[in-house]
């Protein structure tokens, strides 16, 4: 399996953030975008999740596991941002249980994400009563409860303690075990063992 992107170029408005953005990255493999604040990081995962349009230049996943040849490919991709896309009124057993159903491809239940997050338990509490670190370790569970083989991470550890990283690096590495791939825009090391960086400049640059 291989993520490919060529030739990409993203605008917001008239500005033209970058341009000319050209990779690709294998099975088993975190691709970790670095650049300058206001290069364009989060905007080129959000344009590579299928949230923006891009201006010219293509990206693609060959290869794909079976169960998503007929997938377009922002349904084969799990998108963590900033935000962590949970409602705050409902419990994160519901969160969770809506993701899946709504992903598809479902891996396993709630309740077995929540114990991978340090978070067993927790399932019936409501998501505006988790501190910081829970909310964010709940999200990162949103990844587990649906198969997807492209797993797009912006500051994935936002928010997280040191034992909470460590943890999160040990289903990264698990993901890239499975041959998923992982494309992440960080100011931190993931501790990940098999990584490509990749400089981004934007277009001003």
């Amino acid at each position: 399996m291989k993520f490919t992107v060529d030739g990409l170029a993203v605008s917001r408005g008239e500005d033209q953030i970058f341009r000319d953005i050209s990779f690709s990255v294998s099975s088993g493999t975190a691709f970790i975008i670095k650049g300058a604040n206001g290069s364009g990081k989060s905007t080129l995962l959000r344009a590579l999740a299928g949230l923006l349009e891009w201006d010219e230049g293509s990206v693609a996943l060959q290869d794909a596991p079976a169960a998503f040849s007929d997938v377009a490919l922002p349904q084969m991709s799990h998108f963590l941002a900033h935000e962590n896309a949970m409602k705050p009124q409902m419990t994160v057993g519901e969160n969770l249980s809506f993701w899946q159903d709504f992903c598809g491809h479902p891996d396993v239940s709630p309740e077995e994400a929540l114990d991978y997050v340090g978070l067993s338990g927790l399932e019936d509490v409501p998501f505006a009563h988790l501190s910081t670190g829970q909310r964010r370790r709940s999200a990162i569970a949103r990844l587990l409860v649906s198969a997807r083989p492209v797993w797009l991470l912006d500051e994935p550890t936002a928010g997280l303690d040191a034992a909470s990283e460590k943890q999160f690096a040990g289903l990264m590495e698990a993901h890239l075990d499975d041959g998923g791939i992982i494309i992440a825009a960080t100011h931190v090391p993931l501790h990940l063992s098999q990584t490509v960086d990749f400089q981004l400049h934007g277009a001003d640059t």
